[in-house]
């Protein structure tokens, strides 16, 4: 059940981008939540939000919002019309960029808003005497991040026009890095990109990273059928529709949220097909094993998909 809470303050850290507290509203004490964490936000608009935690604090839930020109709604929503005193329903904290505690190195990548998700996993790391480092590329010269990230030294770097220095090179970050530390990575896909090629030599449990949103979609223009085996109903799904689109579409009740790929609420079992995959969440060897799919963004790579609905 999403938890009632207030908008407590709302903090300016740059021109585009807001912190957001969220305290409860009924007294009772939020959720504990972990490193990498992030909340669903109901917007009175009747959108649906993921946002990640940008600090852990005992008493409230605090986010950071950029404000996106190509918005669907949420980010602008929030920037424009949410106030001290707005009451939402926020979710409980969840996790699909975990944070391994028993790492003896992190190296962290971040780009632009992306430093988001990893600033609990640094606070973090930094209050427990665990050994990281931080590597953040940014163009701005005035990022609402420079503050809360200079506390900690050299252990972070900052790549990019914001101190005039070079390109952040991740293929020879990764190759010059302890072999045994654990790298995480949260930025725009250009980065998400180089960063899977320079780790692909790394065991999969020790590489972590999130996007901004879902992979776009380039196969299945000529649609595909989706078999519901409870029933045995045949649902087409034609070019340029979601499945979930497809299926809400036929009247089915189907528990979504971001649509986006992100949020993981409407993972739905494989039973036959191959699904062709588009999400933030799962890892290559889930992918690869075909059992379980987002159906708000994935399709399939055959003509026929049958899932466990």
């Amino acid at each position: 059940m999403p938890l009632e809470v207030r908008v407590d303050a709302i903090r300016y850290l740059a021109e585009d981008t807001h912190a957001y507290e969220f305290v409860s509203r009924s007294g009772i004490a939020l959720p504990t939540a972990s490193p990498g964490d992030h909340v669903d936000v109901h917007l009175p608009n009747g959108l649906v939000r993921q946002y990640s935690l940008w600090e852990l604090r005992p008493d409230r839930y605090v986010i950071a919002v950029k404000r996106d020109p190509a918005s669907r709604g949420g980010s602008r929503f929030l920037h424009e019309e949410i106030r001290v005193g707005t009451r939402l329903l926020v979710g409980e904290p969840r996790n699909h960029f975990s944070f391994d505690l028993g790492a003896t190195h992190s190296v962290f990548v971040a780009g632009g808003i992306g430093i988001t998700p990893i600033m609990t996993m640094v606070d973090h790391a930094a209050a427990n005497g665990m050994s990281w480092e931080l590597h953040y590329a940014t163009r701005s010269n005035h990022t609402g991040f420079t503050e809360a990230l200079a506390r900690h030294g050299d252990r972070v770097r900052f790549w990019g026009s914001r101190t005039a220095s070079q390109p952040l090179d991740i293929a020879a970050l990764i190759g010059s890095s302890d072999p045994a530390a654990h790298f995480y990575c949260c930025g725009p896909e250009s980065m998400i990109a180089a960063f899977r090629e320079a780790a692909q030599a790394i065991p999969e449990e020790r590489v972590r990273f999130e996007r901004f949103g879902a992979m776009p979609v380039e196969s299945n223009h000529n649609g595909f059928t989706v078999v519901l085996a409870r029933s045995g109903r045949a649902v087409p799904v034609p070019p340029g529709t979601t499945i979930l689109d497809a299926l809400l579409a036929e009247g089915l009740d189907l528990p979504f949220s971001c649509q986006q790929g992100v949020c993981g609420q409407c993972e739905t079992k494989v039973l036959a097909g191959a699904p062709d995959h588009h999400d933030q969440i799962l890892t290559d060897d889930e992918r690869a094993s075909g059992e379980t799919m987002m159906i708000c963004c994935s399709g399939s790579k055959e003509g026929r998909l049958v899932l466990d609905l």
